[in-house]
């Protein structure tokens, strides 16, 4: 039920004030709540949680990747860790690596969901090893590697959720992007 409280009076034949829904505040008051509902619908949170803004203390080591292939830097992004986050979360809920979430949705429409245009590519792991180890294992994997010195890559987002079942188990999301 949406109710709108600015209403001009009008007078009625006896004399007494009756509030009369003026078209223009009543449309008003439909599309702010239509928008209100709309941006419910599509609003992404911050980043939170205890895997959530570890991509700050994987910059340093992602710097000291890239610059030993003569690659600059990634700079840390909200947006792709949000997107990080999301997979880590779908993955730990599930108790297993996946590309591709729930109803065939996969990296591509992800990252499409989450706004982030331009290439963009995704690392995943699953196990009982802090982020050192973690980049360890992804520079000893060809493809990993390979998406981690990507020259058109100049954010990242980084993110885990632990297990609900092993809280020494992580699942961990890299996410690349321009």
């Amino acid at each position: 039920m949406i109710e709108i409280a600015n209403c001009s009076p009008a007078q009625s034949g006896s004399g007494q004030m009756h509030p009369v829904l003026n078209r223009r505040t009543l449309l008003r008051g439909v599309g702010l709540a239509a928008l209100a509902g709309l941006a419910a619908c599509g609003t992404v949170s911050l980043p939170t949680g205890e895997g959530a803004g570890v991509s700050a203390s994987a910059t340093g080591t992602l710097a000291g990747i890239r610059a030993s292939a003569g690659l600059g830097p990634l700079a840390p992004d909200q947006q792709l860790e949000q997107a990080a986050l999301q997979q880590a979360s779908y993955m730990a809920g599930r108790g297993r690596m996946n590309h591709t979430v729930g109803w065939g949705k996969d990296f591509a429409s992800r990252v499409k969901d989450n706004g982030i245009a331009g290439a963009a590519a995704e690392n995943i792991a699953e196990g009982r090893f802090d982020q050192q180890k973690l980049f360890d294992i992804w520079m000893r994997s060809a493809g990993h590697r390979r998406n981690m010195l990507d020259p058109r890559f100049t954010r990242f987002g980084l993110a885990y959720v632990r297990d609900g079942r092993d809280s020494e188990i992580r699942y961990w999301c890299l996410v690349l992007g321009k």
